[in-house]
């Protein structure tokens, strides 16, 4: 059996009823997170994270997929939103962030991937000692468990809602390149490469058809929530600079 960890995981394995984990505090950054410009991000995620990151659209095959992604610094290994080991305060954290160690990864069997996702947790987390346990003596899951399982199942259901989105707005040809140019204060420029954006002006060329698709399924809607965010970049700016607008 081969599992395949998500971005920003080194090793994982299945969970096991037995296992105890050691579990990230109230707001506590994943480490692979610390060093981290962008962040995957689902499709009922959008509105929250609008109102505190800008939300672009990733390719990492040359254009034939897409995914959405929350900015979270300026340069490579650059995240603004974290103080020491903690996350910003009074700022969204995405779910990407909330389910770790935990995930859903892929597994291929006989090089044939399965369907169904399987539960598996970073397995440096894997703590016999000092980890906290999951499970009962009877194998019941705990309160805790329950929260994170329900964090799981959901979140992977919406990334997939995501993965849909974005391959409508490939399909109607919406999106777009762009780059983010700044002039710091301090002097020198910045920029900021690979996003792509929606092109608000092709969406007055969809027909009725692509247009009420758009609409029925609330995409019309993240497309908006998407470009109001890009204000954001400003914010960006400012958290760089300590506060002061760039």
């Amino acid at each position: 059996m081969q599992i395949s960890p998500p971005f920003g995981y080194t090793e994982v394995v299945p969970l096991l009823k037995t296992h105890r984990v050691r579990l990230l505090r109230a707001g506590e950054v994943p480490p692979f997170a610390r060093a981290l410009n962008a962040i995957p991000i689902s499709y009922t995620e959008f509105a929250p994270a609008a109102r505190d990151y800008p939300i672009v659209f990733t390719s990492g095959d040359g254009g034939k997929t897409y995914a959405p992604v929350a900015v979270l610094g300026m340069s490579t290994g650059e995240n603004l939103f974290r103080a020491e080991e903690d996350w910003a305060k009074d700022v969204y954290v995405p779910a990407y962030v909330r389910r770790y160690p935990f995930c859903m990864a892929r597994v291929r069997l006989q090089d044939v991937e399965r369907r169904d996702r399987l539960i598996c947790v970073e397995k440096a987390c894997v703590d016999d000692s000092g980890g906290e346990p999951l499970f009962d003596d009877q194998g019941e899951p705990l309160a805790k468990w329950r929260n994170l399982q329900r964090l799981l199942v959901e979140y992977e259901a919406d990334l997939e809602r995501g993965r849909e989105l974005c391959a409508i707005l490939g399909d109607y040809a919406l999106l777009q390149p762009f780059s983010m140019q700044a002039t710091l204060n301090a002097g020198g420029q910045m920029q900021l490469t690979g996003m792509h954006r929606v092109d608000e002006a092709k969406i007055e060329h969809l027909n009725a058809s692509q247009f009420k698709n758009l609409a029925n399924k609330g995409i019309l809607g993240r497309i908006y929530a998407h470009l109001l965010s890009l204000e954001n970049f400003k914010r960006l700016l400012q958290r760089r600079a300590g506060g002061t607008p760039a």
